[in-house]
């Protein structure tokens, strides 16, 4: 008699806990990614008030950007460091950033890049003598390794090696394959290296990285405001090259920047930033964006992206009359709170 009421009783406690279990909602956490913000270097220095407007956003990673200049590509030498640059662009400036960001629970990847006088594009430079290419190597190389003694010395979680120096890296491989093993003797965490959309899977040192990183600037639409739907179909062919650029390395693929300016026809040349007034439209920044984030935050092969670009001074900048790239202020900053809810939770690949 007992061992029928103990089947019975157990039947009944079966049936409640599938009821129990189905009725539960459902766990709407995704899979972890980087979701991430590209903070721009700051004039002044900066408390812990301009990063919580980043932890508002549900941002886990920023980017952190200091800058080295070229006066001319007959130079070649890399300026760092200096008194005439910005806090943010300096030393002292990265690590009280990197301070505030980690105090927050906001993790870093330390990206120190090249401007060239003119906003010429450094994926374009290109010696003209072997005494050139030595002056650029020999500055770009102490450039690289104060950042990254920086990054171990703050524990930064990410640092990227350059950012958008096809010519360079093409054309000196040797010096690359030394300045990465230097990195690597003073930098204990994730490396990657930014190189522009184009040449992405060009690039032939990412099996020495932690990521396959990408600017993610590809053309999606001629349209003036770019459907969601459209935008996803014009994502594929790109979307199968990085997939197959990821296999072919077993590297994750990272966006080290992505976004759109909320300007007509945004989708175009996503990379054109000239001051423009007017053409202001925030629906075709809103739809691209939510085309990129549907079509890759769910792949596990990649690995999450920096958004281009986020200012310290949030409620300065921005806003429905701003048509540059900046999400602060305006619609798509909602879509950006929204999705990176979902994927919320930190990542770091080593440990």
């Amino acid at each position: 008699m007992r061992y029928h009421v103990s089947i019975i009783i157990l039947g009944i406690l079966s049936l409640i806990c599938i009821w129990s279990c189905e009725s539960q909602p459902k766990d709407t956490k995704k899979s972890t990614k980087i979701n991430g913000v590209s903070l721009v270097a700051s004039r002044d220095a900066i408390d812990s008030s301009h990063i919580t407007p980043i932890t508002n956003v549900n941002a886990n990673y920023a980017s952190v950007m200091p800058f080295g200049f070229i006066r001319s590509l007959e130079s070649a030498e890399v300026l760092y460091n200096t008194d005439r640059q910005w806090r943010g662009e300096r030393v002292d400036g990265v690590t009280e950033t990197i301070k505030h960001l980690h105090n927050a629970n906001i993790k870093v990847m330390l990206k120190p890049q090249i401007w060239i006088s003119r906003g010429e594009f450094t994926g374009d430079m290109m010696m003209t003598s072997e005494e050139h290419w030595t002056t650029l190597e020999n500055s770009y190389e102490g450039f690289i390794l104060l950042y990254a003694q920086l990054a171990q010395d703050t524990n930064a979680e990410w640092f990227c090696i350059g950012t958008e120096l096809y010519n360079f890296v093409n054309a000196r491989p040797k010096f690359w394959s030394q300045l990465i093993k230097k990195i690597k003797t003073i930098y204990s965490g994730n490396l990657t290296y930014a190189e522009n959309w184009d040449k992405v899977d060009k690039v032939t040192f990412w099996n020495e990285m932690d990521a396959i990183g990408a600017d993610a600037y590809f053309p999606i639409s001629e349209d003036k405001t770019p459907t969601i739907k459209a935008s996803r179909q014009s994502w594929q062919p790109w979307k199968t090259t990085l997939k197959n650029l990821s296999d072919t390395y077993n590297r994750p693929i990272l966006f080290t920047e992505y976004g759109y300016r909320s300007i007509d026809y945004s989708g175009n040349r996503p990379w054109e930033s000239q001051r423009e007034d007017g053409k202001i439209n925030h629906e075709a920044q809103l739809n691209l964006t939510n085309a990129l984030f549907k079509e890759f935050w769910n792949e596990p092969w990649f690995a999450g992206g920096f958004i281009w670009k986020w200012f310290h001074n949030h409620s300065e900048v921005g806003g429905m009359q701003n048509n540059r790239f900046t999400p602060q202020n305006k619609p798509v900053e909602k879509l950006i709170k929204e999705h990176y809810q979902q994927y919320s939770n930190s990542l770091s690949l080593k440990k």
